[in-house]
């Protein structure tokens, strides 16, 4: 048998991309990673394999706790880690979602083309990062009050049609149509309520941007077709998340969760994977937490996409109703989902940490539009690199309970990428070498999201492809960025 050695680990081929580290100590659970040796090379160099193996002490966890192709540290659980717990006798761990709940992406399709944009790239960025707020802290296009947060909570991308900020067809094109009913506002603290209330419709900072590209690949035209793709095409790439609420959610439950299950953490090799059982009054009061800041980053996500619809049509001879949502999905997110085990159908809570959920043709969950094709899975690359669309492969719901990569992976931290890059050399360089206008709040965000700080996305692709869990549709290409 192939064996990869990663120091203190070791790892089994079990057939091409897929390597195991064996059930051992108290795994309950063989852990897997989806990789090349060229990404198992930058997966091992940090810690995500060893949070991989811990992960698979968590109770309940079924078949394989497993690592997508982008895989890299996180906090306790990897990102671009996906786990299917049980529902009825396992946990839910607030660290295997992260903190950005539900931190996603949205497509945005125009009527545009490549040769329509040329020559007004310089005037569309700036437009562009003066409609959309980014950057740390607050500022939102709808700054409201404690009450609309509730709301916004609550009812998820239904309190933006009401509002006049969003159509039918939006919600029709959005993971579960934007909306989770588990949500609960009042299981949400005030101080995250607060947070959220002036960042509604804002990118923040880190790695979240806005990003109009043009489709220069199409690998699947039946399918290209069927999303309203087509080469040369200009789309609008949107990637944010709840924002600081999200982020106190998190911080909140953690904080319960330590302090009220110290039983269940002094079971686990580390106590950033802390959990409360299934079952348990923490483990609803978290997930209808979460839920309902899954609401609240849908929402910021179509309040952005509302106001890039208005740049837009404002700077170019485009009609509002022909800029149509291809779709929205999300990233850290635990959710209740019917998988089969062992030849049973059990409920899970499928963790996905930086991983996206791509399921095939068929499953009742996907929209009317995408019934016969497969739910589309949207992947950002870095600003130097192609971003691609895919379709859930017919392997998922084996391999990955339904899921795949999300991004192209960091290969280094933001502080050693700004020792690496100079913020303004980049963003010239961008410029000059391959025409991409980059707009951020500071030099230092753009030298943190350096193309060289991630990993190769086609590789990461390619072994998605290979695999059959996320099914190459088409590669996009930056044309302008914004940033906090």
């Amino acid at each position: 048998m192939t064996t990869y050695d990663a120091g203190e680990v070791t790892l089994e081929k079990i057939r091409e991309y897929v390597w195991e580290i064996p059930q051992q100590g108290g795994m309950r659970v063989p852990a897997r990673v989806l990789a090349s040796e060229k990404l198992l090379d930058e997966i091992s160099d940090d810690k995500t394999l060893e949070q991989l193996k811990n992960s698979a002490h968590l109770p309940g966890v079924r078949k394989h706790a497993l690592c997508m192709p982008d895989g890299h540290q996180g906090y306790g659980f990897p990102v671009g880690g996906v786990a299917g717990i049980d529902a009825e006798d396992g946990c839910i761990s607030p660290g295997a979602v992260g903190y950005d709940i539900n931190c996603g992406v949205r497509m945005l399709t125009t009527p545009l083309e490549y040769d329509d944009v040329q020559g007004h790239e310089e005037e569309l960025v700036n437009r562009l990062f003066e409609a959309v707020p980014s950057g740390l802290g607050g500022g939102g296009v709808y700054e409201g009050t404690v009450e609309d947060v509730e709301a916004i909570l609550e009812r998820g991308m239904d309190w933006a049609l009401e509002n006049g900020l969003a159509t039918e067809s939006d919600l029709e094109h959005c993971e579960d149509e934007g909306y989770r009913p588990e949500a609960d506002a009042s299981a949400v603290s005030e101080k995250a309520k607060n947070r959220g209330k002036t960042q509604v419709g804002s990118l923040g900072s880190g790695n979240h941007f806005l990003e109009v590209q043009r489709v220069t690949d199409v690998y699947r035209e039946d399918v290209a077709r069927e999303f309203g793709l087509e080469p040369d095409q200009i789309v609008v790439l949107i990637h944010c998340g709840s924002r600081g609420l999200g982020h106190q959610v998190c911080t909140d439950y953690l904080r319960k969760i330590e302090q009220t299950h110290g039983d269940l953490l002094a079971e686990l090799p580390d106590k950033e994977l802390a959990a409360a059982p299934a079952g348990s009054e923490l483990a609803d009061e978290y997930y209808r937490a979460m839920c309902a800041a899954i609401n609240f980053a849908w929402t910021n996500r179509q309040l952005v996409m509302d106001r890039t619809r208005d740049v837009l049509t404002d700077v170019f001879d485009v009609a509002r109703t022909d800029l149509e949502l291809l779709y929205d999905v999300a990233h850290n997110i635990a959710k209740k989902e019917v998988h089969t085990v062992d030849g049973e159908d059990r409920e899970l809570y499928v963790h996905r940490k930086g991983a996206t959920r791509a399921f095939p043709a068929g499953r009742p969950e996907l929209p009317p539009a995408y019934a016969d094709v497969g739910q589309p899975v949207i992947i950002p690359g870095s600003m130097g690199a192609g971003s691609y669309v895919l379709r859930g492969g017919e392997r998922s719901m084996d391999e990955t309970f339904g899921s795949t990569a999300h991004g192209a992976g960091r290969l280094m931290s933001r502080t050693q990428a700004k020792q690496e890059f100079w913020g303004e050399d980049v963003r010239d360089d961008l410029r000059e070498r391959q025409q991409v206008y980059v707009k951020a709040q500071s030099g230092a965000t753009v030298a943190e999201e350096a193309p060289g700080v991630y990993k190769d996305v086609d590789e990461v692709i390619r072994v998605s492809d290979a695999l059959g869990i996320g099914e190459r549709v088409a590669r996009t290409f930056p044309v302008c960025n914004i940033k906090g």
